[in-house]
Order: C-alpha cells, then structure tokens, then sequence
C-alpha cells in the first residue's frame, strides 16, 4: 500500500530565515483555497504546531525520526494526513542539520527522503544578491537524494533587489516559486525557549496567521506550488493507528479518567498521546490549571506535559484549591505522568513560590538552556516503564532542580553525559525529559492499566 498525498517540505538553509512563516502562510493559503490541508513539523518542536493548527483548523503533528525512529515517520504522515487534500511539512533548523553526532538522522532532509517529498528551500535574501545563486546551488546539489523543487526568496528589499536575484537564479537551475517582502506584522514574539505558544495570544495569533497568508498568497505562486506538492512519490505502509498501537486488553471494563493539563501554561503535548491513552481505554479530560480549581470528578490519573509553569508561577502559585487536589491525588498513589513543566508544577516550589509539594524538590530559573536529545534508560519500575525500558528523549528548560529525599531517578540519561535524571516516587513519574509514547505505546497501556489497579 502507499500514498500519494500531495506533500510539500519546506525548509531553509539556517534557523531564522522564515520557514514558519512561510509554512504557515502557505497552510493557511491553501486552506483559504477550501482545500483540506495537514500540517506538520519536523523535529520535536511543539509551538509551531500550534500555528499550524491555526492556519488549517487540525491538529499540527511532529514528525521526528530520532524519537520515533525513521520507520515510524511514513506511518505517522499517513495518520495525521488521513483525508487530507494537501500537507505541508515545515522543516526544523537548516535542511540538513540533524542530531548531533548523528549525521542526516531527524534533520529535515532525512525526513523529507523518508516522505518522498520536494522541498521549497527558504532563503533570507536580506544581505545578499548574486551570492544567492551559489547557495542555493549548494544546498540543491549537496544530496542527489534531496530534490529541492523550488525556492522562496524572503526579506526582498526592493523591485531591484528582486530583479539581482532572479537573474542570478536563472543559472541555479531552481524555480523562484515566490518572493517575500520585509513585513513587520508577519513576525511572532519570542521569549526564553522560543515563540509564544497560540495558547497564550490566540487573538493576536490568529491575526499572524491571516497576515502570513496573506502575504503568502500574494508573493507566491500557488498553482507552481500545488503541482509540485503533486508530484511526491509515493509513501508506503499503512498509517499509523493508535488502536493498534496500544489497544486496551480490559473489554468492556469502565474507562478510567486521566486528566491531561492544558491551558497557556501547559501547551506542550504530542497529540498521540492523548490518542494513545483513549485507544488503551482511558477517558481523557482536558483542564487548566490557570483557572480550574479541582481535577475533573472521577480523575484516576494525571498527565501533566510541558509549557511555560516558569511565567505563570504565580497564578499556578496562588490556586491553591487545585495545587491541593493535585497532591492528595499523588499520595493516594494514582499514577501521575509530569514531564519538564510537569515536574516544575509538582515540585515543592518554583522561584520561592509554593507548587503542589508532590515532590520534596526545589526548582529555580537559570541562565543557562539545556537542550538536545538524549538516549536514555529507565532505571526505576514507574507507571510509565520498568526498569531497564530504552527510549529517546527531547530536553529543552532553563530550569534548575535541588532533589530533597524520598525519590529514586526515573532515567539514566546515556548520551551525551551519563546521569541520572528525574523522579520516580509512588505513582509519580516526573522528569525533564519529554518523550514520544508513539515509539513505545506500551507506555501508554502500562500508565491507564495502572489507573485501573491503582
């Protein structure tokens, strides 16, 4: 079996150069078009998607072959793609840049040969004129397995600067297929760990959005743009299923509530997760922590993702009704899945102010960004994992962590430097590392057999 869906990947030569805006300013002209479109991002980023949700009304999905491994990447695209008329794929950092030491693997090229797909290389032309032609040469002849099908100019200044470009392209042997002019409104804030989430100015973001497409729609070809989408290859395999991923061994038996934090502060979450939980037999209930004062009734479990707990400390802080409910709802023993945000929330406190206390750890602000993948082991049973569980994980935060007692590490961490990371206490499972339970969905049927017993 494969697929034809008409695919695109955009991507860019270096972070910065505008591939969000243009895949998202794409998304949503194609969408204007009443065309069904499917959005999704490279590498383990979870606010682009929120953009892209915006720009097609469904939900952004990741595609990232060093979580999920490359085999796992045709099936998620078919799942996510699913009914689609066209899917835009935006790309992460420059086009071949992948995890470190790693060479291609998880870097937009690697994806975009696993999909078949053209790629429409993004090129911030604010500083250059003839010089372009060399690079995009470059970086359409560096992989023969790589067709980069067109380029997009960004950042033009001027009808002149415009006319130095295309005549030095015409010798590249690469389509111009749009150029985009410096336009303020266009931009998206950033902060510490990247662009505001959608969660959090979903009014100004819809606006954004609107002004991406326009400006998208104006300055580029969209007819060039949808043939070359047509002209993928073929994706083989079935689409991914969470059904058969993780499918519940419990019958007919009564569906326990997980309750999954959501809301401005808690904004980071594969959609397959959630997916997964339901298809091992859970009820999945959404609430937010910034304004619900209790867990849904009936609550059997907890899954607390990542976001942004660090800025709204202090609201999270002074709802203590909740940071109650949370605390009574650990020590009962039910199983309780935080991740980087996640922990911060269930620690004893954030920046001096009191969190939930679920863990006798104290959590501060740093200077310095931890990022990167990790190869990591479970070295404790939890309700995600026993012991001895390999998987592949994402660590982004500006946190700092001070264990007290009473807890034993969730994770030895085997790359890049050996350590033990997070917490395991109980029914909790607390860690900075975010993972995708895609690659191991027996993550998700271990955590709702637990609320049943628990």
């Amino acid at each position: 079996m494969s697929s034809s869906v008409p695919r695109l990947v955009i991507a860019a030569p270096s972070s910065g150069s505008g591939k969000t805006t243009v895949a998202t300013g794409l998304m949503a002209a194609f969408a204007a078009r009443g065309l069904a479109v499917s959005p999704h991002k490279v590498g383990p980023d979870y606010i682009d998607p929120g953009y892209h949700a915006l720009a097609t009304g469904r939900v952004g999905r990741n595609l990232d072959a060093y979580l999920c491994g490359p085999e796992l990447i045709g099936p998620l695209f078919l799942h996510g793609a699913r009914g689609c008329d066209i899917a835009v794929v935006e790309g992460v950092m420059g086009l071949y840049d992948g995890a470190a030491g790693e060479g291609e693997l998880a870097s937009t090229a690697h994806v975009a040969k696993l999909l078949r797909a053209p790629v429409v290389l993004v090129v911030d032309a604010s500083s250059q004129s003839r010089s372009v032609a060399a690079l995009v040469h470059g970086f359409a002849s560096w992989d023969p397995q790589v067709r980069v099908g067109g380029v997009i100019l960004n950042k033009v200044a001027s009808d002149r600067h415009e006319e130095l470009l295309r005549e030095a392209l015409d010798s590249a042997g690469v389509p111009v297929l749009g150029v985009l002019r410096r336009v303020a409104q266009v931009d998206t804030p950033s902060r510490h760990l990247g662009l505001v989430p959608v969660a959090e100015r979903r009014g100004e973001a819809v606006e954004a959005v609107a002004a991406m497409a326009a400006q998208v729609a104006a300055g580029c070809d969209l007819d060039a743009l949808h043939g070359l989408a047509r002209g993928a290859g073929g994706v083989s395999g079935a689409a991914w299923d969470a059904t058969e991923a993780a499918p519940s061994n419990a019958g007919k038996a009564e569906k326990p509530m997980v309750a999954m934090a959501g809301g401005p502060a808690f904004t980071f979450s594969y959609a397959e997760h959630a997916e997964l939980l339901t298809a091992a037999g859970a009820e999945v209930v959404p609430f937010d922590p910034l304004r619900d004062e209790q867990l849904p009734d009936g609550t059997r479990g907890l899954v607390i993702g990542g976001g942004f707990p660090e800025v709204y400390a202090a609201e999270l802080s002074g709802n203590e009704p909740l940071r109650k409910a949370v605390a009574a709802l650990a020590g009962s023993g039910a199983p309780v899945a935080a991740e980087c945000a996640g922990l911060l929330y269930l620690c004893r406190e954030l920046d001096g102010l009191p969190m939930c206390g679920v863990l006798d750890v104290s959590a501060r602000m740093s200077e310095r960004l931890t990022l990167g993948y990790r190869d990591a082991v479970a070295v404790s049973d939890s309700v995600l994992a026993p012991a001895g569980t390999r998987m592949r994980a994402h660590e982004f935060h500006r946190t700092v962590v001070e264990p007290g007692s009473g807890t034993a590490p969730a994770w030895g961490v085997r790359a890049p430097l050996r350590r033990v990371e997070g917490f395991v206490q109980q029914g909790v499972h607390a860690s900075y590392l975010h993972t995708h339970w895609a690659a191991q969905p027996g993550v998700a049927r271990r955590f709702v057999e637990r609320c049943r017993t628990s």
